[in-house]
């Protein structure tokens, strides 16, 4: 579980247009937005790599100090990234209470799928659901949701039904009708080799009676 949290500091900014924007962003700083809880909302600036790093830090809780005052529990409520570069533009983070259940989503992981039956046959396994809404504590969400799918046999699917929550998490997701995964046989060609190479001896060979007729023509023309 997420039973860390992680301290970012951020600076208190004034809202701006989007020339400011820009010239924020050239200078190596990410905006965003802070909402949520009792507080009214709060733009603030946090160096790019500094808001990297946080992110990649295990826990969901991010503890955010602005201009250094004290930390503000918040989680990544939404993002945008540079459509080419992937660089982060624009966070938004949410005031959340530790002692109070959120809705979060998480990515799903599936493991042992080398040891999977269906895939020791040549099966091709598809990762059908990839991300799960998930009920919990702030500090109990976890990084992701692993899914084992080793005793999966060709043609097999699991779905959310199948798997037990982590203890303090309850899965949202329709448990009969979200597919986590499912392996499928991998495509064959229709025709064998012989038959290929059969048609292909074909396409050079005239007709019987066509090559009598050719034949019966160059006789004539010899005499």
């Amino acid at each position: 579980m997420a039973d860390q949290t992680t301290t970012l500091d951020v600076h208190a900014r004034e809202a701006a247009h989007s020339r400011e924007t820009r010239r924020l962003r050239r200078s190596g700083q990410v905006p965003g937005v802070l909402y949520g809880g009792t507080g009214e909302p709060l733009a603030f600036a946090v160096a790019a790599r500094t808001l990297r790093h946080a992110l990649a830090a295990k826990g969901a809780v991010l503890e955010l100090s602005i201009d250094g005052g004290p930390g503000t529990p918040a989680v990544l409520k939404d993002s945008q990234r540079h459509p080419v570069r992937g660089e982060i533009m624009h966070v938004d983070l949410l005031r959340v209470d530790l002692t109070v259940e959120i809705e979060a989503t998480v990515p799903v992981v599936l493991v042992n799928f080398e040891q999977a039956p269906g895939i020791v046959e040549g099966g091709i396994l598809e990762h059908v659901t990839r991300e799960l809404t998930i009920q919990a504590l702030p500090n109990d969400i976890p990084e992701s949701i692993e899914v084992d799918v080793s005793g999966m046999e060709m043609n097999a699917t699991i779905q959310l039904s199948a798997i037990t929550a982590p203890a303090g998490i309850t899965l949202l997701d329709d448990p009969d009708a979200t597919v986590l995964a499912s392996i499928t046989p991998p495509s064959v060609s229709t025709e064998s080799g012989d038959e290929v190479e059969t048609e292909t001896e074909r396409v050079g060979e005239k007709p019987q009676a066509e090559a009598a007729a050719d034949a019966s023509s160059g006789d004539g023309s010899a005499e």
